[in-house]
């Protein structure tokens, strides 16, 4: 059986996730520290590019939404072009601002699940208490 993690490129370990993996894993041995970390380095890339990909899809989509307008109205010439050239100007200063509100709430969203991570894994690597 192949293992679906193994790639041909070294995952570089982030400070951050290599201090957490050694504090809450002391004493484990070292491969499974080091495939621990890989594989939070592995999700938090995955992350990030899930919120790349939505980030890029949803600017696409109103960047294509705003054209297809302006050639509309191009084409029915019932708009002087330059109150239309000025009617697209505004129109793609508020896309911008649109855009940034929308990146900004997928960046809080991409540091939530981080933050859900970082917290399942305390709870995954939390020592049994005894009850003795």
């Amino acid at each position: 059986m192949t293992n679906n993690f193994e790639s041909s490129a070294p995952i570089t370990i982030s400070p951050e996730t290599d201090a957490l993996v050694e504090q809450e894993m002391a004493g484990q041995n070292a491969d499974i520290k080091q495939e621990t970390k890989a594989l939070i380095e592995a999700i938090k890339k995955r992350a990030q590019s899930e919120i790349h990909t939505a980030q890029d899809l949803t600017r696409e989509a109103y960047l294509t939404a705003v054209r297809r307008a302006r050639e509309t109205i191009e084409e029915t010439k019932l708009i002087d072009p330059d109150r239309l050239e000025q009617s697209v100007q505004l129109i793609q200063q508020e896309a911008q601002k649109n855009w940034q509100s929308i990146a900004d709430e997928i960046q809080r969203l991409g540091d939530r699940l981080t933050e859900a991570a970082k917290a399942a894994w305390n709870v995954l690597t939390q020592p049994k208490s005894s009850d003795s």
